[in-house]
């Protein structure tokens, strides 16, 4: 079974910064595109951050240039750098895999969401 698992979010003030990671555990075949999700109160899931196998990033205009995605590929993980957080940033983040298993079909791709860990921006 391939799960995500998340780690870090917390509390933080105005200005301040948090890391988030994302594992990937499982049998996995490759870890194609991943990316970042969050969910705030009163709003629609928005995907801000993506990063290719390649490393390859995108982001949407809301936190470029404050936060960083990066991934290690030995170790199956994505991260997320928040810099310069705002009360706006408050929300649930999920990281999410696009990613390839062996099954008794053969190569299947999978969409596969971490749990989600909340993030609050407050003094």
């Amino acid at each position: 079974q391939v799960q995500l698992v998340e780690s870090g979010g917390g509390l933080v003030q105005p200005g301040g910064s948090l890391s988030l990671s994302c594992a990937a555990s499982g049998s996995i075949v490759r870890l194609n595109t991943m990316g970042w999700y969050r969910h705030a109160p009163g709003k629609e899931r928005e995907l801000f951050a993506t990063i290719t196998s390649a490393g390859s990033t995108n982001y949407q205009d809301s936190v470029k240039g404050r936060f960083t995605i990066s991934r290690d590929n030995a170790k199956n993980t994505v991260y997320l750098q928040m810099n310069s957080l705002k009360s706006e940033d408050t929300a649930v983040y999920y990281c999410n895999a696009q990613i390839v298993v062996f099954t008794e079909r053969g190569l299947t791709y999978l969409e596969v969401w971490g749990q989600g860990t909340l993030v609050t921006v407050s003094s």
